[in-house]
């Protein structure tokens, strides 16, 4: 259809997102979860070991942060605490980490249109980082992975990180708040070790790097540069090798709004605004696996709000499965014959348009529901920011298909005629579940 039988035109700006926006992914190489959080764009989100998270962020951006956090532990609603990288005790940071924390910073678009980017030790060190450029023929980026964790001095030593001295000792020599300071003995420890980061205030000379505005970035939390017996017990080696099966889905809005997808069992969810992207990583044998776009969302620092379509209890972070009317990407990874199984279901409404497709392995066969449904909608299954199905309204097992005796409905037809590769009801099993070689790669957009 048109813009203008979907969009009101005040609407229509929201379309035309700069060129020159960056895109950071942040990935966690670790073989432990880390919680990364960024300010002032993300918030936060917890990262098992081979998980990213994309992030968007505008050019003449400034002062901007990416660290990671260890030792996490949050609830449903987002609160809890970190041992490192605290950030007054939400899973969504609005404000910066307590040290430790290793920092990725950068400002976006600045003098002479340069984007200034590093790795700082300012506020001391938790994980191993690498930061780097990813297109726009930048090629120079930073790394600090040297275990300073495990030669701290000992006055630095903090619980699972290595402090500042500031944090320690609170003295103008090393906090530089005159802004007359330079560097120490503690400054040098941290240098020698990562020669191309920030190791105290104004140690800009060999610190600051720059790319041209409207480059992409990627931020890695990674392995210790040693070896693997120097930084894990024996009983942690195992964790290290992730099956080479495990699949990679990257949700990406491109709708002219902002969605907040979920997925669940791994992953939880994030807020996705117009053209950005989620990566998750899931493992072979996960069975049960939904993802669903959740609209009219509002949700607090905490994480806590509603959604008016697909909302999961109230929170950002989903650990069950959504409220209908939602379009759903449903999967279950290397079953039979070493098959993965996908389809996108209508059984519990519609709320978004949904393309589902395989990105690699051969595999080339995707699916699609894009149809108008919602303008469409019968008024019996009409629901504010969706299409309801018949079971939610109707709740008879005719639609519901409680006994496991059911068929086809006009209600089902409504959305078959509309979607035929997606389920329309239950028992819809013949032409909406599709197959690819377990390790496949895809995409939910």
């Amino acid at each position: 259809m048109t813009l203008s039988t979907i969009l009101p035109l005040f609407l229509l700006p929201l379309l035309f997102i700069s060129t020159n926006a960056a895109t950071f992914v942040i990935t966690n190489r670790c073989p432990y979860t880390v919680w990364a959080a960024a300010v002032p764009v993300g918030g936060g989100k917890q990262l098992n070991s081979g998980q990213s998270w994309t992030i968007t962020v505008n050019p003449g951006t400034t002062r901007a942060r990416i660290w990671p956090r260890t030792g996490c532990n949050f609830d449903a609603s987002g609160r809890g605490r970190c041992q490192t990288g605290d950030c007054g005790g939400l899973l969504g940071c609005t404000a910066y980490g307590q040290p430790p924390n290793t920092l990725a910073e950068f400002a976006l678009k600045q003098f002479n249109n340069l984007d200034f980017f590093d790795i700082s030790l300012v506020d001391g060190f938790n994980v191993p980082m690498d930061f780097s450029p990813t297109s726009g023929g930048c090629t120079r980026g930073i790394k600090c992975t040297a275990d300073i964790n495990g030669q701290c001095p000992n006055q630095l030593k903090a619980p699972g990180g290595c402090n500042n001295p500031c944090t320690v000792f609170k003295t103008d020599q090393y906090c530089c708040n005159s802004g007359k300071c330079g560097p120490t003995n503690y400054s040098r420890f941290f240098k020698d070790r990562c020669p191309d980061a920030y190791s105290y205030p104004k140690d800009d000379q060999t610190s600051t790097f720059t790319c041209p505005s409207g480059t992409n970035y990627r931020v890695v939390l990674v392995l210790l540069n040693m070896t693997l017996s120097t930084i894990l017990p024996l009983f942690l080696l195992p964790l290290l090798f992730i099956s080479t099966n495990a699949a990679t889905f990257v949700i990406t809005n491109r709708c002219p709004y902002t969605v907040w997808a979920a997925a669940v069992p791994v992953g939880g969810g994030t807020q996705l605004n117009s053209g950005q992207s989620w990566t998750i990583t899931v493992n072979p044998g996960t069975t049960g696996a939904r993802i669903w776009p959740r609209t009219g969302c509002n949700f607090d620092a905490s994480g806590r709000g509603r959604c008016q379509t697909g909302d999961c209890g109230g929170v950002l972070g989903c650990t069950a499965y959504g409220q209908p009317p939602n379009t759903l990407a449903e999967f279950a990874l290397k079953q039979f014959n070493n098959l993965d199984f996908f389809d996108i279901s209508l059984v519990d409404g519609f709320n978004v348009p949904m393309d589902f497709s395989p990105t690699s392995g051969g595999c080339t066969r995707g699916i699609k529901c894009t149809a108008d449904i919602n303008g469409q909608c019968p008024n019996q299954l009409k629901a504010p920011g969706g299409c309801n199905n018949p079971c939610t309204v109707f709740k008879t097992d005719q639609y519901c298909c409680n006994s496991g005796n059911c068929g086809p409905t006009d209600y089902s037809r409504f959305f078959k005629d509309r979607c035929p590769d997606a389920y329309s009801y239950p028992k819809d099993d013949q032409t909406s579940t599709f197959t690819c070689p377990s390790g496949t790669n895809y995409r939910v957009t």
